[in-house]
This record gives C-alpha cells, sequence and structure tokens, in this order.
C-alpha cells in the first residue's frame, strides 16, 4: 500500500485502500480520479456527501445506500461488493497467513479462508460460471497489483524446488539455510509459497531474526509432521506453534495458486500472493525476481519453472539476463539433465554467463553473488 501524500513521494498515486488514506484523499475536497479499493465506507456516509466523486471509482466498497447513489449520480463507478464469497476479488494487499488459516483452530482447515475459496475455484471452474471466471480474473490483478506494490524497490531472489521435500530430512534443512544465508544478505526470498522446499525456504527467511539454535530447534519440531498429508490441518499447526514460539521472524514472500488446492501455502511466508490462474502465478512470480532464481532439486514442475525463467533470459526480454542456479550436479545432469540443455542455449549468448550449475546448497548464495557481479560488469 503506498500513501497518497506528497510528503511520502508518491503524489500520482491514485490507489486508496485504507481508511487513513481515504480520510486524507477527502480533506481536499475531491476524489476525482482516485481508484477507493475494497475499503469500508459505511461509517463515511456524510464524507461521501459532501466530496466530489465524479471520475472516482469504487471497487468492492461497502457504502450506504443513500453514499452509493449520490457518488453514481455524479459520474462515479461503482463496483459493488460481491455477497457471500469466500475472497474479495478487490483486495488491496497480499493475504497473510493468518488470514488464510482462519479458524484453524476451531472448524479445521475445511472451515478456513484457503480451504474455501478453492472449493468456490473448484464448482465455479466446473460449471462454467462467467461470473467466477471475471471475479478470478479481477482477483488476480489485483494481487497482482499488491505484489508490485510490495516489491517495488527490492532485491527478490527466488528459491524454486518441489513441494515433495518432507520436513526433518537434510534435503529440506539445507533448503532452509539458503533462505536464512539470502535473506541475511539483505535479499528478499520469494518462493511458490507451498510446502517442501518452498516451505523450507520461507522457514530460513523467517529465521534470519533470530539465532541458529532456533532455526534447528524449529526443523526438529517441525520433523515431527513431515507432510500436508495424510492431515493438511495437522501440518499447519505445527508451522503455527513454530510461529508462536519465536513471534516477529523475517519477510518474505510466498506466491502458491489454487488451480493446485491440494496444496495448502505455507504459514511461514510473510505476504502470500495467492492466485486462481496457476500461468498468472508461474511467469508473474519469475519475473519478478529481479536478483536471481535458485532452483533446487525437482520434478516437472520446477524443471518447466527453469525454462519458463531460462526464455526470458535467452531472448532477452526483460532486459538484461538474471542468474540462475541450478542445485545438486547429479539431480540436474543425470536424473533430470537439465543442465546439458541450458548450458547449449546460453551458448554465446549473455545469459552463458549468468548460469551456474553447484553441488550443494551452501554454494549458491556465493555462485549467485558471483553471477550477480557478471551481469553488473556486463
Amino acid at each position: 500500500m503506498h500513501p497518497i501524500s506528497a510528503a511520502a513521494g508518491r503524489a500520482d498515486d491514485r490507489e486508496i485502500e485504507s481508511l487513513a488514506e481515504f480520510d486524507e484523499v477527502v480533506a481536499a475536497g475531491s476524489l476525482r480520479g482516485h481508484r477507493i479499493q475494497s475499503v469500508d465506507l459505511t461509517g463515511r456516509t456524510e464524507r461521501l456527501l459532501a466530496t466530489r466523486s465524479a471520475g472516482a471509482v469504487f471497487l468492492g466498497c461497502a457504502m450506504a445506500e443513500e453514499a452509493a447513489a449520490k457518488v453514481r449520480a455524479e459520474g462515479a463507478m461503482v463496483f459493488p461488493p460481491v455477497p457471500e464469497l469466500p475472497f474479495d476479488p478487490y483486495r488491496g494487499t497480499l493475504y497473510t497467513p493468518d488470514e488464510l488459516f482462519r479458524g484453524l483452530d476451531g472448524a479445521g482447515y475445511a472451515a478456513t479462508p484457503d480451504a474455501r475459496a478453492y472449493a468456490w475455484f473448484q464448482q465455479t471452474r466446473a460449471d462454467g460460471d462467467i461470473m467466477g471466471s471475471m471475479l478470478r480474473a479481477v482477483h488476480d490483478d489485483a494481487v497482482s497489483d499488491a505484489l508490485d506494490e510490495l516489491l517495488s524497490g527490492r532485491r527478490v531472489v527466488g528459491v524454486m524446488g518441489g513441494h515433495a521435500m518432507a520436513r526433518g530430512t537434510e534435503a529440506f534443512a539445507g533448503a532452509a539455510r539458503l533462505g536464512r544465508a539470502l535473506a541475511d544478505a539483505g535479499f528478499t526470498v520469494a518462493t511458490g509459497g507451498g510446502p517442501g522446499a518452498m516451505e523450507a525456504a520461507n522457514l530460513g527467511a523467517y529465521a534470519v531474526r533470530f539465532t541458529d539454535a532456533m532455526l534447528d530447534e524449529a526443523l526438529e519440531l517441525l520433523g515431527k509432521t513431515p507432510s500436508f498429508t495424510p492431515s493438511v490441518g495437522d501440518w499447519a499447526q505445527a508451522a503455527f506453534e513454530v510461529r508462536g514460539r519465536w513471534p516477529g521472524g523475517g519477510p518474505s514472500v510466498g506466491v502458491p495458486t489454487w488451480f493446485y488446492g491440494h496444496e495448502p501455502p505455507n504459514a511461514f511466508a510473510s505476504d502470500l500472493a495467492k492466485y486462481f490462474s496457476n500461468a498468472t502465478r508461474e511467469d508473474g512470480l519469475l519475473a519478478r525476481c529481479t536478483a536471481g532464481v535458485v532452483f533446487l532439486p525437482g520434478a516437472a514442475g520446477t524443471v518447466q519453472e527453469i525454462f519458463d525463467n531460462a526464455t526470458p533470459n535467452y531472448y532477452e526480454s526483460r532486459g538484461e539476463p538474471t542468474p540462475m542456479v541450478l542445485v545438486d550436479r547429479d539431480h540436474w545432469t543425470r536424473r533430470f539433465p537439465t543442465w546439458p540443455l541450458l548450458q547449449a542455449l546460453a551458448e554465446e549468448r549473455s545469459m552463458a554467463s549468468r548460469i551456474a550449475l553447484v553441488d550443494s546448497v551452501e554454494e549458491a548464495p556465493e555462485a549467485l553473488r558471483r553471477l550477480g557481479a557478471a551481469a553488473t560488469e556486463g
């Protein structure tokens, strides 16, 4: 969320995403050109009646009928809230783990906003409801806007890897140490926001404000519930227990999707950009990893992500190629021989100096630093 005031350096920002921003703008007497996004204005009727609204757009803002009629009459566009949806299509901010898992302690995971949104997605996708597809598109665009606002000016490093990586394994611990090292180096860690390697990297970023002993103990506690199967609730509860014991961890970003609704989001990403469209999610996540991507061992999904990232690097369609570090030589040269093809694509192109293959996660931060330096020199 960006403040409206010129003092904040964003006088041209026309989005209003909180009551505080709304009050600041209406004090000047006009809402012209502003987009008021998912703000409850039921307590601001008098101000709406006294403020010029021509040219404004109200997206999902609850307001008294008297106020709604007045702003419409002045020429404002009003997109009313959609009743009985398990999500807000006009939301102005990203999700938090607490929001998506609300109610987990009571009625269980099936009653949480996350599970209810997935159930709604399944139903509307199955019956071909055009209203449903429109609401999903509006929601995903709002999430992209909020993600851009959050990451503006940050050095973002993506960590990609398989969802099957179980808690309690050395691979999971290694991915967590990688996330911690990247966060400690000043990067914003971004993952696919789900379980496995994604959760481990977000956990590592969360642990950056604590000692090494905290991370070791957290890994031990989580290892008692290795996977989100058979119980998503138990898996999530274990993460919230870690967060409760060590509150106030470091920030990171997760970008999950309801397309893979059987994979729940993890509770260690401070901000979750959850999408309905997996294609929008995949492309958007990689495009925002401006400081590079580390690819941990994975299967089809991770292979796809490698080449989704390699394509714009090959054509330089997003500008200079960004660093790509593949971890585990045996995995990427023998089991899934992606590295030889990546090398062949990079030959005689500027991306050749921006790719690296390392044996272990401990080598990844240094490889990323080296590739980043090559990009700067180039």
